[in-house]
């Protein structure tokens, strides 16, 4: 059993989809190794077609909570402040929002066949945004798991915990990963690729070099090899 999807299972996934929005929907996911959210909160005016790229927005909230007399940052569980001892009363509450976006590259292909699908009426008005896919999270998450189903894709294994899992949009955006570190696994592609990603912390990007290498197999092998001179 396999641990992810191979690009040419993408290009079946694809073929298996019942309409343009899907087929569009799994090309996005794994041509840009987005994030589901990411792909469902675009925008028609997050594709730039004379530039070729698309721009993620990621917004993320972080609620912060202090003791009112000696403010110390309380947990959400505090009665008693861990600091003076106060009895949690009127706390000082801060939400903070962390706006960051990124903006990606895109291929030909794609941006081709989302123009084509934009010209079609594809995109859905909500909120005054002209969203590209205008589905919820779990109607993504059907499409993808549907379509691999009818491309005859089998289930997948996490290499970690060893527990077999459907295909789903995050395997589009692993298999883009795996994808780019089996091209260039050098220390600047895995920098670009964790750019790529979004990734905050380099380790997150670097266990895709694991799943994607052969290197401890080939090692082992050689060891063999010329422990018994060959080669």
């Amino acid at each position: 059993m396999k641990a992810y999807v191979e690009p040419q299972e993408v290009t079946s996934m694809k073929e298996a989809a019942s309409c343009v929005r899907d087929r569009v929907f799994i090309d996005l996911l794994f041509h840009l190794g987005c994030r589901v959210t990411e792909a469902l909160a675009l925008t028609v005016d997050d594709i730039d077609f004379d530039q070729s790229v698309v721009t993620i927005r990621h917004l993320k909230r972080r609620l912060n909570i202090f003791c009112s007399k000696c403010e110390a940052r309380l947990g959400l569980s505090h009665v008693f402040c861990p600091k003076c001892g106060d009895r949690i009363g009127k706390s000082q509450i801060a939400e903070q929002e962390h706006r960051r976006q990124r903006v990606l590259p895109v291929d030909d292909e794609t941006l081709k066949l989302l123009g084509e699908y934009i010209e079609r009426g594809g995109p859905v008005i909500r909120g005054g945004k002209k969203l590209i896919f205008g589905i919820n999270r779990h109607r993504a998450w059907q499409i993808v798991k549907e379509c691999a189903e009818k491309a005859g894709l089998p289930k997948l294994v996490n290499p970690e915990t060893g527990k077999v899992h459907n295909v789903s949009p995050h395997k589009l955006r692993d298999a883009f990963a795996v994808m780019a570190v089996k091209l260039n696994d050098t220390g600047d592609g895995l920098r670009m690729l964790q750019e790529h990603l979004g990734h905050q912390s380099f380790n997150t990007t670097a266990k895709y070099r694991k799943v994607a290498g052969e290197e401890h197999r080939d090692w082992y092998r050689e060891l063999w090899k010329k422990e018994k001179g060959v080669g």
